[in-house]
């Protein structure tokens, strides 16, 4: 039996396979298996593309919480920076503040070594391309930056860098700063995506800026309270001026990361209204300790007429500091602000300074300092009229001794020498008559010792014009105590006020204060004596004698001052010697003039 065309003998069709299509070979990969190929690797590559872009949302937000969690400010700045770098993949990133003055105030790297850092030099300050994104606040990318007409090259010894990728920062609306990355890994550019991973980052650094530089604000409000309150509590708790105001100026100091910290004090001379540098801690210091400091030409002085806060970016070379010997080299940013505000003008000022190279001071860092030193002043201020009124009560103690010794012990003294010399006839022995007789002269002598101290405590009350040479000399040095540091021992012997002619009495106290600001100036003393007498006998004169424990004599001194005071002894008639301290170290000033007797 035969079976059926096309189908076995079992009788199941059997398919006849067709003729390939003409040109095509057999075993050739169909079309079907074509695009299927071509549909899984374009499935594979976007399932690469979809989980590449979750890891780098993953990172994103990482970084956005790592930046976050930061609260020190210029950790929170160090930690964006290192981030961005790490986001987009940049061998090079750096954030640059942007300053008052539209420059950069502050730029922070990575990827840079220190050897690099140093050997680049100083820092940017916003020209070239970094300026141009100052300008123009908006995301900036480049594939090389010598391509863009506002690139100005590199500094000697910078690496080279090509591609380029800015953002700026906003906090609370304003442009804080701005992020840039250069070089990307690879050799590749920055691409779209880079550059809205970038802007994401910007904005999470500027909520973790604001956070950090609201936490900075307080913790230093925090400081600034703290001090001030010890301040204050040290002055009106009787410690010395002196370790208060060292107090004042270390504060200041380690609050504001300063470099160098002085404080000056008003002195009025016969030049006018000066400033007495009373302290200097820091870079350099001792190139400020001892100055006088006119108003004009000086940093300080700026501060004090004004009777406002001054800052300066570069101190080293500011056009309002032409008075003064050098003394600002290595120093940059600079802030100088007056020591309270009076009829009078500020009592002082207080001034701090960073190295060069480092930020200005910012407002928000000179309005809590200038609320200090006005707190300060103010304590100081409380202070003086607390000793006033302690010096007050003293006069008054004085003036209760001065009585009690003119109606007590003198007129009892005096009476027991009427007795003494009205007993004397009735004494036959010679040598008992004799010591009798000396006895009586002695208590006269001790009379005129006790009357002289009795003025001398009545005179003291006043430093007018009108008081006597006393009260004058003790004004005079009084006004030296804030320029020194302490005070001064007085000795003061004779009747100066009543035989020293008023001539002679302006010549001494020119002398004195000529005196007293050389010794402030030159002689570093720890001490300082000022005694003046007037001698008696046939030839009376005054005697004024300063005498410190200071440096010594210089091998050159200057006869400017010294001839003057010479000038003035000779016209009267008397000497001037100036020699080293026969007591010890520094020098001591012998100035006498005789007195004219009729």
């Amino acid at each position: 039996m035969t079976g059926l065309p096309g189908r076995s003998a079992v009788g199941v069709e059997r398919q006849v396979p067709e003729e390939p299509p003409h040109g095509t070979e057999k075993g050739a990969l169909g079309l079907p298996d074509l695009r299927l190929d071509q549909l899984l690797a374009e499935l594979q590559s976007r399932l690469d593309l979809a989980r590449g872009t979750r890891d780098r949302v993953h990172a994103l937000l990482e970084a956005v919480l790592t930046v976050g969690r930061e609260l020190d400010l210029e950790q929170a700045l160090q930690q964006i920076v290192e981030t961005a770098a790490t986001l987009v993949d940049a061998r090079y990133a750096a954030l640059g503040v942007i300053g008052e003055d539209a420059s950069l105030a502050k730029f922070l790297t990575t990827g840079l070594t220190p050897a690099q850092v140093e050997a680049i030099g100083p820092f940017p300050t916003g020209h070239g391309i970094l300026g141009e994104l100052i300008r123009r606040p908006e995301p900036l990318r480049l594939g090389d930056i010598a391509d863009h007409p506002a690139s100005v090259g590199f500094p000697a010894k910078h690496p080279p860098m090509h591609s380029f990728l800015g953002v700026p920062i906003r906090v609370r609306g304003e442009v804080f700063g701005n992020l840039y990355l250069t070089e990307k890994r690879g050799g590749g550019q920055f691409d779209a995506e880079d550059e809205s991973v970038l802007q994401t980052l910007a904005v999470a650094a500027g909520v973790a800026i604001d956070n950090a530089r609201l936490y900075r604000d307080a913790r230093l409000r925090e400081r600034w309270l703290v001090a001030s309150g010890e301040i204050t509590a040290r002055l009106l708790s009787g410690a010395a001026e002196q370790d208060v105001l060292a107090e004042l100026v270390q504060a200041s100091l380690e609050i504001l990361e300063a470099d160098l910290g002085v404080i000056a004090l008003t002195l009025q001379s016969t030049g006018g209204t000066e400033l007495a540098v009373q302290l200097a801690e820091g870079v350099d210091a001792e190139l400020h300790r001892g100055l006088l400091l006119p108003l004009e030409g000086t940093f300080m002085g700026t501060a004090f007429a004004s009777a406002a806060a001054v800052t300066s970016a570069d101190i080293a070379h500011d056009p309002r500091v032409t008075a003064g010997p050098p003394r600002w080299r290595g120093l940059g940013a600079a802030v100088a602000v007056p020591l309270g505000r009076g009829p009078g003008g500020p009592r002082g000022v207080l001034m701090l300074a960073r190295r060069a190279g480092l930020y200005p001071f910012t407002p928000a860092d000179v309005a809590p300092l200038k609320a200090f030193a006005d707190q300060a002043a103010l304590a100081l201020e409380l202070a003086g009229r607390r000793s006033d009124a302690e010096q007050l009560a003293l006069l008054e103690d004085h003036d209760r001794i001065a009585r009690d010794l003119h109606d007590l012990a003198i007129q009892r003294i005096f009476a027991t020498g009427m007795t003494l010399q009205s007993a004397q006839r009735f004494i036959d022995h010679p040598q008992a008559a004799e010591r009798v007789g000396r006895a009586v002269e002695d208590l006269d002598e001790t009379v005129k010792i006790i009357r002289t101290s009795i003025f001398g405590l009545r005179s003291r009350g006043s430093a007018q014009e009108s008081a006597g040479l006393r009260a004058r000399i003790v004004d005079v040095v009084s006004r030296f105590i804030a320029t020194l540091g302490f005070t001064p021992s007085i000795r003061l012997e004779g009747l100066l006020d009543t035989d020293v002619p008023a001539d002679l009495a302006e010549e001494v106290l020119a002398v004195l204060e000529e005196a007293l600001s050389n010794a402030s100036r030159h002689a570093r003393a720890k001490a300082i004596d000022v005694f003046a007498k007037v001698t008696g006998g046939d030839a009376p004169e005054v005697v004024l004698t300063v005498t410190d424990n200071g440096v010594g004599l210089p091998r050159t001194v200057r006869r400017s001052g010294l001839a003057n005071l010479e000038e003035r002894a000779v016209k009267h008639g008397g000497e001037f010697e100036l020699d080293a301290n026969p007591a010890g170290s520094g020098t001591r000033l012998r100035w006498q003039a005789p007195l004219q007797t009729d």
